[in-house]
């Protein structure tokens, strides 16, 4: 065994020549930080970029801020492999500078010399990545070139190559095509991919556009167009456009989805048309005519159902026929209800169209006014801060009387002011600290709002308790200008001398706070309720939710009702927001025996996981296979994960192929064959072993946190079954199947900390069906994520995980019956470092 390592370890060495991975540096040993996927040794990483293979190395360039651990200054950071596992972390390569960030881009080898960069015998790696002017925002298309493999980088004086005068034309993807280079690019806020050709990568000719289609609930980002063979079959190819969009992911904001099709080297043309019919049933309600027997509380939805915009409003789309509820009469600042006649539930699914808002119902929140104040410690009046003591630039020396310049519209605060650190914009930062008073009352109550960027992440916007000199207590915003009710229980503290401090030290995307009415009371103030919903009420209760996605055009939901059959019900669409966004549509409500999928529902994705997020694959490969890598992040809450001196990791690198699943052609991934280098010791096997109703534990030679795990499973008769890591007190990280569904799922909601937003904790679930009854998993689990491989990667969940150090058991389980272990084999991971 020593002599097959030595040899492996000289081989890899002879690959990488002059950087051989034997004198790489040690293993990071911060909490958290991976041990098989790339992290630089410090500072902000988002989108893979660059990724090109040239003279025996794999080059991962990246987005990269060079000067902290939060967005900003992008640049491209630089790395390199010879095997796509072991990475060596090399200096800066693409900086920004006075007048340009480095956005997202590509890489090519210009073998032909086309450009003139290099010469034959030494021909040019060429970076094509956007230029984001740092006066105007306008981005645009430029060049560098290198002719030491990357090493050291020169921009072209000719930049930009390409510019039509957008701030949204981003992350060109280049390769060499049909005896021509070929670009996607995306047209982000119109959901579009643009295809242009170059005889030498300086002129640009438009080929033609494709979109939108499929999920287009946020900007398009990261586009790559490439071909694939069909079940490995030589004589059947099709080409996969790949596609990210964040907000607005199966699993909620940042992910990538797909496209399968032809490119006739002009246009590319999808098998899917992306046309769609709803299931058949009985239609309740069309509001073609008037609201029937419906009742209107409240202005919102007016008397009669809209036929088209209302005045105020941005288009509306999606509408089936001519009328639709919408809840925007008089404006965002209205609020109503409008509530169905009782019905009997006698099919399985009701079906509707919905649209407007993203405000969900909060069945902890309250329409009744807070309780009474027993002190007003601040509230804010009278055109000054009092004896609060502000510093820096922030909060300025007065409290605001409302909105500030360049803000969105601020809502919810009580009188004429309220603290706003939005003076001057995000860029600016500051405290403002009460005087001292003592905690007489059970509970204190306040108003905030702004960004969600909680005390203890790199830079808080956040409202601090401090007692002998410590921070007992903390609050943020949930990035939103509606300031909301906040309350802490303070009866432990009773007697104490406190301070409250208001902190702004974000100069990023909402980098401010709002507060206001802080007050000590004898009960809590609970959250208001701000929602604009679809509601199913049963025995007075909520018992389905739905809810728009910031957008105009209606689109498909679908409530499961079988559990109610036979139960009278109501539907009720509520309106409760003043703020942004503050309304809801809906339309053609049906009864129907199977459920109505959404656009984002019916879209093909990369991966189902939160954190899976700009995947771009690597050009100019030896073997004329198809790898990619992405970033394991989410947009929601990238700038608060709860890691230093680094923030975010790369994925492990994943072929890619293309495999027939009933009569559709789907992507399919798995991780690099080379990831086996990095097993150690001896493995952990368990075949043919029941696994009954409960949990139990792999024991003390399967612990760890950084694992790679192979289990085939079948079902038997159980409901829900699987692996539990990142396992111990009060923590768990669940990988499992369930039958019910049909689904494979991740189960982050205890897997540690999990407090830093309120989108991180999550079940992420992907569509899985159980083939001969049998489910087969690939699990990677490193110290802060786990990658999950279904179905021999035709469902994969990527989720980013923050457990405690000595959360590391592994175990097995089953719910609702037994199931059986075929067979599992864990291996414990080595660093891509070593």
């Amino acid at each position: 065994m020593r002599r097959r390592r030595l040899i492996s370890l000289l081989t890899v060495a002879a690959l990488v020549g002059a950087v051989p991975v034997a004198q790489a540096e040690p293993p990071f040993i911060e909490p958290h930080r991976p041990q098989f996927h790339y992290t630089p040794a410090k500072n902000w990483m988002n989108d893979p970029n660059g990724l090109v293979y040239h003279k025996g190395e794999y080059h991962l360039f990246y987005q990269y801020n060079p000067e902290g651990n939060t967005w900003g200054n992008m640049s491209w950071g630089h790395a390199v492999s010879p095997d796509l596992v072991h990475w060596r972390e090399l200096p800066l390569a693409l900086p920004h500078d006075d007048n340009e960030m480095v956005f997202s881009g590509s890489a090519v080898v210009d073998h032909g010399n086309t450009s003139g960069f290099g010469t034959p015998g030494n021909p040019a790696m060429v970076a094509i990545y956007t230029t984001h002017s740092k006066l105007n925002g306008r981005q645009a298309q430029s060049l560098a070139h290198s002719t030491d493999n990357g090493r050291t980088w020169t921009k072209y004086a000719g930049n930009p190559v390409l510019d039509i005068g957008s701030t949204e034309f981003r992350d060109p993807k280049v390769q060499w095509q049909a005896g021509r280079w070929l670009m996607t690019v995306a047209l982000s806020t119109e959901h579009k991919v643009r295809l242009y050709s170059s005889p030498d990568l300086k002129t640009w000719t438009h080929l033609s556009d494709f979109g939108p289609q499929g999920a287009v609930g946020g900007v398009w980002e990261c586009p790559d167009l490439f071909p694939l063979r069909v079940d490995g079959d030589p004589r059947k190819t099709k080409w996969v456009l790949v596609v990210s969009i964040n907000p607005g992911g199966i699993a909620g904001g940042s992910a990538a989805q797909y496209f399968v099709g032809d490119f006739d080297g002009t246009r590319f043309i999808p098998d899917d048309d992306g046309g769609y019919t709803p299931p058949r049933g009985v239609v309740m309600q069309d509001f073609e005519s008037s609201y029937g027997g419906w009742i209107t509380t409240g202005s919102a939805f007016g008397s009669a159902p809209a036929t088209g915009a209302l005045p105020g409003q941005l288009p509306v789309s999606g509408v089936e026929g001519t009328g639709y509820a919408n809840s925007f009469h008089g404006g965002d600042g209205s609020t109503g209800t409008l509530t169905s006649p009782p019905f009997e539930v006698d099919e399985a699914y009701l079906n509707f169209k919905i649209g407007g808002g993203k405000h969900p119902h909060d069945p902890a929140a309250s329409t009744d006014d807070p309780p009474a104040a027993s002190q007003v410690l601040a509230d804010f009046e009278g055109g000054s801060y009092g004896t609060w003591i502000a510093t820096g630039e922030a909060f300025g020396a007065a409290p605001a009387t409302g909105t500030l310049p360049g803000q969105q519209q601020v809502s919810g605060w009580q009188g004429s002011g309220l603290v706003n650190s939005f003076l001057n914009g995000d860029g600016t930062t500051g405290t403002l600290t009460s005087p001292e008073f003592t905690i007489s009352s059970p509970y204190l109550n306040f108003l905030v709002g702004g960004g969600n960027h909680p005390e203890g992440s790199a830079a808080p916007t956040a409202v601090r308790l401090v007692v002998d000199g410590k921070v007992v207590r903390s609050a943020t915003g949930k990035d939103s200008e509606a300031l909301d009710w906040a309350s802490w229980d303070v009866r432990d503290l009773a007697g104490k001398a406190a301070r409250l401090e208001v902190v702004d030290d974000n100069t990023g995307g909402w980098g401010h706070i709002l507060v206001d009415h802080v007050v000590l009371a004898q009960t809590p103030a609970k959250p208001r309720s701000t929602e604009t919903t679809v509601n199913l009420v049963i025995d007075g209760k909520v018992v389905r939710t739905a809810t728009g996605a910031d957008s105009e055009t209606l689109d498909w939901a679908s409530f499961d009702l079988r559990e109610y059959r036979g139960k009278q019900a109501r539907i009720s669409l509520v309106d409760r927001n003043t703020a942004g966004w503050g309304h809801v549509l809906a339309d053609r409500f049906t009864l129907a025996d199977a459920p109505a999928r959404s656009t984002v529902e019916r879209a093909d994705w990369v991966d189902f996981g939160k954190d899976y997020y700009a995947p771009v694959s690597w050009e100019n490969v030896p073997d004329g296979k198809r790898y990619a890598i992405g970033w394991m992040n989410n947009w929601q809450y990238a700038g608060n994960t709860p890691t230093s001196p680094w923030r975010s990791a790369q994925s492990v690198s994943r072929q890619l192929g293309l495999r027939t699943v009933g009569d559709e052609v789907k992507l399919v991934q798995e991780p690099v064959r080379a990831l086996d280098r990095l097993h150690q010791g001896p493995p952990v096997f368990v075949h043919g072993s029941t696994v009954r109703e409960g949990s139990r534990s792999l024991g003390r030679r399967a612990e760890g946190q950084a694992l790679d795990i192979e289990a085939t499973f079948s079902v038997m008769d159980a409901d829900r079954f699987g692996l539990k890591v990142h396992s111990g007190p009060g923590q768990e990280t669940v990988i499992g199947y369930d039958a019910t569904r049909r689904e494979l799922y991740v189960d982050r909601t205890r897997s540690g900390r999990v407090d830093f937003s309120p989108d991180f904790p999550a079940v992420q679930r992907a569509p899985l069906t159980v083939v001969n009854g049998k489910v087969t998993l690939r699990v990677l689990v490193d110290r802060s994520s786990v990658e999950v491989f279904g179905g021999m990667g035709q469902a994969v969940i990527t989720g980013l995980v923050f457990p405690d150090a000595d959360s590391d058991e592994v175990k097995v389980f089953s719910e609702g019956g037994n199931a059986r272990i075929d067979r599992l084999t864990l291996w414990h991971m080595g660093s891509y470092r070593r």
